[in-house]
């Protein structure tokens, strides 16, 4: 395992280079928000809602348990703390800007599946009626017994977004990342048995399925939108996560690859893009030993238990 060097990328030493390396990264993400914003202002399709399909759509109108401005708090800025006190224990400017990074990238993305999603089907919510006629007194095509809603337009076009669910999407692409982030950090996969680590990293995916349920339970979702956005912001998170950082089993599961190829690259000097080159094949289990001189196989290690980078280390001052 590389030697863990603490206080020696910190925002003060390496934060502007780590920034202008990712700049286009960050605008793309900008670009993402505004993306989502536009999807959640134009209409959702309005698909056809006869009137004997209204039985199953005369949930009452509730409130939210959980409140749309909520979401975020628990989705967003909770990882954030978490990646935040993280970076004052261990000052790793990488693991900072690699774990934030990563989690915006991952509820933006979640968030505009999300919803074009939504603007796409436009599925009615459970409460639909009470929606569409908030006096209780239904309206009908007479020809097509389509609804004819009487309500206010802002209440039917969110009665329109209920697949998938939005809440369960971002709640599961942020505590998804985070539950990653935390079993990287404790280790939770090395092999000695240690399963309350798990409780760790089963808490941030207890949450969010927790405002999944309240999703239903305020019958603002149909089982089916909530396991929907569970199943997109899980994804999401996976695939944003496994962008910055080894799968959290690897042995260098605890640290990003933007530490560990900063790490290569100052301990090599010139020859960094050899070990550049190790460190994007962690899946390797058996490295050839060649000496420089007389081009033959010496020895075959198996490193398995071994990290990559420091195997490609050692051998550089071996040979």
């Amino acid at each position: 395992m590389p030697e863990i060097q603490l206080g020696a990328h910190t925002v003060r030493s390496h934060g502007v280079k780590v920034l202008r390396f990712h700049m286009h990264d960050w605008l793309i993400l900008i670009l993402l928000g505004a993306i989502d914003g536009v999807l959640n202002i134009i209409e959702p399709f309005h698909r056809f809602v006869g009137q004997d399909m209204m039985t199953d759509l005369k949930y009452p109108l509730k409130d939210n348990t959980i409140p749309f401005w909520a979401v975020p708090l628990i989705a967003v800025l909770l990882p954030l703390i978490v990646i935040n006190i993280y970076y004052f224990i261990r000052k790793d400017v990488y693991d900072l800007h690699s774990a934030s990074l990563g989690l915006l990238y991952s509820v933006l993305v979640t968030g505009v599946i999300t919803d074009a999603i939504k603007d796409g089907v436009g599925r009615p919510r459970p409460d639909f009626f009470w929606r569409c006629f908030p006096d209780g007194k239904g309206v009908f095509d007479p020809v097509t017994k389509n609804v004819m809603c009487t309500g206010n337009k802002l209440v039917i076009k969110e009665g329109h977004k209920s697949f998938p669910s939005g809440h369960t999407s971002w709640a599961f692409a942020g505590l998804g990342f985070l539950a990653l982030y935390l079993s990287g950090k404790v280790r939770a996969f090395d092999r000695r048995g240690h399963v309350a680590k798990l409780c760790i990293v089963f808490l941030p995916y207890l949450v969010a399925s927790l405002v999944g349920v309240s999703r239903v339970d305020d019958y603002w979702h149909h089982w089916q939108d909530v396991f929907g956005g569970a199943i997109i912001g899980l994804t999401v998170a996976t695939f944003c996560y496994l962008q910055f950082f080894p799968p959290p089993y690897d042995t260098d599961g605890w640290g990003p690859h933007a530490y560990f190829q900063e790490l290569a690259d100052s301990r090599n000097g010139p020859q960094g893009n050899n070990a550049s080159c190790l460190s994007i094949q962690p899946s390797e289990l058996d490295s050839v030993y060649v000496d420089s001189q007389n081009p033959r196989e010496i020895s075959r290690t198996n490193t398995h238990d071994a990290s990559p980078i420091l195997d490609g280390m050692e051998r550089e001052r071996m040979y």
